[in-house]
């Protein structure tokens, strides 16, 4: 049985990873962190794992005047997934104006947490998606969309809350997915957590270079 709220994120991390712990030691596993929070959760299950910890950049693609609907998204590795349902109304030229607008975000974001380092190979891993929790899980399906498109072996999400129906949704489009607890009525992740304080980029940079380095 889960206690709720979680503490914080770290503490989160540590109970998904103890339901993860299936997956430990598999040479072909790649955790990635969806930032910033996500990184959090995702270091934790990382090292209770003994896989290799990278981040997982997307950026919904919001239809113009209607941000909260989504058009597509775009990922790390110049991944692009569209909604042609959505994007079909919208002209050609602000889809253009929306995807050079988060392209300029996300590679703010790839340099700020990766700088010159290239995106981990996809191709045949096992790929651990985690974040610190799902509401719509409008995000994490985008992702999961996005890294299909590089052939990887098997697409994990891992989140330690979620309400139930978005985990079955979730669970259509992934190959497993991993929740602890799911808890309703569900209002919103940060209500799962005593600190839901925002991560900021320099922890986010300082959790990767930790993840590196093997050290705790």
């Amino acid at each position: 049985m889960v206690r709720l709220p979680f503490r914080d994120r770290t503490e989160a991390g540590r109970v998904l990873a103890e339901a993860m712990a299936s997956y430990a030691g598999r040479p072909d596993l790649l955790v990635l962190g969806l930032p910033r929070g996500g990184v959090v959760v995702a270091y934790e299950v990382a090292r209770a794992l003994g896989a290799p910890l990278d981040v997982l950049i997307v950026r919904k693609l919001g239809r113009p005047g209607q941000e909260e609907l989504a058009m597509g998204a775009i990922a790390s590795g110049g991944i692009r997934v569209m909604n042609p349902q959505v994007a079909a109304w919208v002209p050609p030229s602000e889809i253009e104006a929306v995807i050079e607008r988060e392209a300029q975000e996300l590679r703010r974001r790839e340099l700020a947490y990766r700088g010159d380092r290239p995106p981990p190979e996809l191709a045949g891993r096992s790929l651990v998606l985690v974040d610190d929790g799902l509401a719509t899980g409008a995000t994490m399906r985008a992702a999961v969309q996005a890294v299909r498109q590089r052939a990887p072996a098997e697409v994990v999400v891992a989140v330690p809350v979620a309400p139930p129906d978005t985990v079955a949704l979730l669970a259509t489009e992934a190959d497993a997915v991993v929740c602890p607890a799911t808890p309703e009525p569900f209002f919103g992740i940060g209500q799962w957590y005593e600190d839901f304080s925002q991560t900021t980029d320099a922890e986010v940079r300082e959790l990767l270079a930790r993840a590196r380095s093997g050290s705790d």
